[in-house]
């Protein structure tokens, strides 16, 4: 399905696009690319889930998370492509990721695990180590630049920009090093608790899982079609946004949402099934990656397409992101999590929902 449908909006997706002004017409667009790009995100996870399990953690869970972070990037680029000038898409998709997962995703994960098992744990070295290097790209990346002077507006200038990007890059290295080589038993839940959560087989039950030979072309065949889809599906989000004069922070919303459907529900299995560990490695993993590798590819676009990228965050974006970061040292201070928990970080994503609208 989603091989046809590129194949069709490479022929007449200009033709298609010319005229959007009938409200059908756009709104069934719109919905067949954002069903397609859904249902191949869904298959991408599937895939990358079947590599999971053969991989082991935490390298199974990275596959998947460098999956979900590559179709974030994608995307962004290719918005920011239509968009012509759509200077603060980047930064409000990377604020989307960090509420949506870090409130929204952990929220629920938290929520279903402590209603259905009291209390869960995982291997607080690990969340330690996400935070550790979360906390400091987060600000960085998307507060600093409101208060340098280098540069007009919220935004670095080019030595700034390089230096962050070398950063981000570097740091990650350094922390896949310590996640797959160094120090995979951060990421590894203690055996003891291990032996009586299950096995990660269970958690795979819902579909077969084959060879690495198996899924590695297909979880490419699944991706590759979505690069093109999502340089179409930019074309009705900026039209939509534009007409109906919505924030301009709902179009990095709905990328963030596209993307992160999938993994938030393989989150939320994870966490039904006692395998906490995985949520985390899953839902933290996912806020390093689109940080530490997001702010880089959107800072070389502006370089190459001559674009401002506005990274800086304004005094309310900004007091909901120091917020959540700090609830999340909190959260994950203690290597057990209960519905507490879970329904403080859905009460913070439920107010960042409410401020994109006023």
């Amino acid at each position: 399905m989603n091989l046809a449908t590129t194949a069709v909006f490479f022929v007449l997706g200009a033709r298609w696009f010319a005229d959007l002004s009938n409200p059908v017409w756009f709104a069934f667009l719109l919905l067949w690319l954002f069903a397609v790009i859904l249902l191949s995100a869904m298959a991408v996870v599937r895939h990358a889930e079947g590599l999971a399990a053969k991989l082991g953690e935490p390298l199974g869970t990275l596959v998947l998370t460098l999956s979900v972070t590559g179709i974030e990037v994608m995307m962004i680029a290719a918005l920011m492509y239509a968009g012509h000038g759509n200077a603060t898409l980047a930064r409000d998709a990377m604020l989307a990721v960090v509420m949506i997962v870090l409130n929204g995703m952990v929220g629920m994960s938290l929520l279903l695990g402590g209603l259905r098992y009291h209390e869960q744990t995982y291997n607080l070295q690990g969340a330690n180590a996400f935070l550790a290097v979360i906390v400091p790209l987060a600000v960085l990346g998307l507060v600093l630049p409101t208060f340098t002077v280098s540069s007009p507006g919220p935004t670095f200038s080019p030595l700034q920009a390089i230096f962050l990007s070398i950063m981000s890059i570097g740091l990650y290295g350094v922390f896949l090093a310590i996640q797959n080589v160094r120090h995979r038993e951060y990421f590894i839940v203690p055996s003891a608790a291990a032996s009586a959560q299950g096995g990660p087989a269970e958690h795979h039950a819902d579909h077969e899982v084959r060879s690495v030979a198996y899924h590695t072309p297909l979880l490419l065949g699944y991706l590759l079609p979505m690069v093109l889809l999502s340089k179409q599906i930019a074309v009705p989000i900026n039209y939509g946004i534009h007409v109906l004069h919505a924030p301009a922070a709902l179009g990095g919303f709905l990328v963030s949402v596209l993307v992160l459907s999938p993994e938030s529900l393989s989150a939320a299995r994870a966490a039904l099934a006692n395998q906490l560990q995985r949520s985390v490695n899953l839902l933290l993993g996912s806020v390093l990656a689109s940080i530490s590798l997001t702010i880089p590819a959107v800072l070389i676009i502006g370089f190459v397409t001559h674009q401002t990228i506005v990274l800086g965050l304004g005094p309310v974006d900004m007091t909901m992101l120091l917020l959540t970061l700090a609830v999340s040292i909190l959260t994950f201070a203690s290597a057990r999590t209960n519905v507490l928990l879970g329904a403080v970080h859905l009460l913070l994503f439920l107010a960042y929902l409410m401020l994109i609208f006023d």
